[in-house]
């Protein structure tokens, strides 16, 4: 769990929890309303929308779910029990990204005016952007150390809560701030997502691709410097 994380990979925690709410910020804005790390969200939207009888909309929450998953297995094939390779998967988040970035050359989806045809044209940016952070999530899973979910945000706001009253009730104090960092974390990343999109539109994924190559290239760093241990 991150309570246990060394602060050198607590500290990677933290970059990638700003990279997915980065992402997540930009993707939904150009997805007129869509998440790509937030799966929840997705599933919710898509429910409604089925129940609403909008097929097409649905289908396409739908689809960027299943990438989400495939984001998680393809990572989870790369990192090994006994080996850390989360720099790589990061090396191919970057990778995605950039793609998504590339193929982002049809207009924004309106929220308020959802189409068939609109959401067609962005599917092949929001798959590439869900594989991504799906993969995300799997770079502190599998190496023998503390496994949980980068984008796992109602989560860490559960152990917020509980680590609050166990502080208030004499147990660890501090404990509970690391959750709150990775919260602090993903919500920046939203508005520097928001606020990036806003002047330069699809190109912000670009720099999103430029920040997991960074943040990959610290990971492999940090690892070298620990040894054989994760890093």
């Amino acid at each position: 769990m991150v309570d246990s994380l060394p602060r050198s990979r607590l500290a990677i925690a933290v970059l990638l929890a700003v990279l997915a709410g980065y992402i997540d910020g930009v993707a939904f804005i150009y997805l007129g309303g869509y998440f790509v790390s937030f799966m929840s969200g997705n599933t919710t939207q898509s429910g409604v929308e089925l129940a609403g009888g909008d097929l097409a909309a649905a289908g396409f929450g739908f689809a960027v779910i299943v990438a989400f998953v495939v984001g998680v297995m393809a990572g989870t094939v790369v990192r090994t029990p006994r080996r850390d390779r989360g720099w790589i998967v990061l090396l191919g988040v970057a990778v995605l990204v950039a793609v998504g970035a590339a193929v982002a050359s049809a207009p924004p989806i309106d929220a308020n005016a959802v189409t068939g045809a609109a959401l067609l044209a962005v599917t092949p940016t929001a798959l590439c952007l869900s594989l991504a952070m799906g993969a995300v999530n799997t770079v502190f899973s599998g190496s023998g150390g503390p496994s949980f979910g980068i984008t796992y945000m109602t989560g860490a706001l559960v152990k917020i809560g509980e680590g609050i009253v166990g502080a208030l009730r004499g147990g660890d104090r501090t404990g509970w701030l690391r959750y709150l960092a990775l919260w602090l974390a993903i919500a920046v990343g939203a508005v520097c997502g928001a606020a990036v999109y806003a002047v330069t539109g699809t190109a912000a994924l670009w720099y999103g691709a430029l920040f997991a190559g960074v943040v990959a290239a610290v990971s492999s760093t940090v690892r070298a410097s620990r040894g054989s241990r994760p890093a």
